[in-house]
């Protein structure tokens, strides 16, 4: 399947995000604390600088090496040592649960909606919301079939919001997506 993802609006970016399951699982593990087209644009710095976004190869990796990367400007993300050894612990997790092939997470069995969210549940970075987050990017995005996606992913499943990268398509988007975040935070703060 040829899919097409626009979620940094850089052309080779997108496409190691649309091409590699590896890719997409470490931008959503990047996407914190930084913009979201800078967290998904990690993972073709990563290639960039260690030659490969294969997690058996980046688990087998000197920390030293990968921290490196991370930190080398432009940085791939604004904490590059806790993000180089969360995406190596991720890499670490792929291969040991899933023999390296990421898409096993929403492939292995035929699971449910809700067994996918479990498994990202499971993995380093990933807390409740995240893992609906990409839950659900995997469901607009990706063709996840996995029965129960939608409930397992709650709001972040509803067509037509714009409430996380899953919603993101374009530059439009991305800019509806940014200011309901903007607005969701203004709202906690008052």
């Amino acid at each position: 399947m040829t899919r097409t993802l626009h979620l940094v609006g850089d052309e080779k970016a997108d496409a190691l995000l649309a091409g590699e399951p590896f890719a997409l699982l470490t931008g959503m593990v990047l996407d914190q604390q930084v913009p979201m087209e800078v967290a998904f644009s990690g993972p073709a710095k990563i290639v960039d600088r260690l030659g490969t976004i294969d997690p058996a190869a980046i688990a087998a990796m000197d920390p030293e090496a990968v921290l490196a990367a991370f930190a080398e400007r432009p940085a791939v993300h604004r904490f590059p040592r806790s993000m180089a050894q969360r995406v190596q612990a991720l890499a670490a997790e792929i291969v040991a649960s899933y023999g390296g092939r990421t898409e096993a997470i929403w492939t292995e069995g035929e699971p449910t909606g809700a067994e996918v969210l479990r498994r990202l549940k499971k993995l380093p970075g990933f807390g409740d919301q995240k893992a609906r987050i990409f839950l659900a990017l995997l469901g607009k995005q990706w063709g996840l079939q996995a029965p129960g996606w939608q409930e397992a992913a709650g709001d972040y499943a509803a067509e037509g919001c714009r409430r996380s990268i899953a919603d993101v398509v374009d530059e439009q988007s991305l800019a509806e997506v940014r200011a309901f975040k903007k607005e969701m935070k203004a709202r906690a703060k008052s």
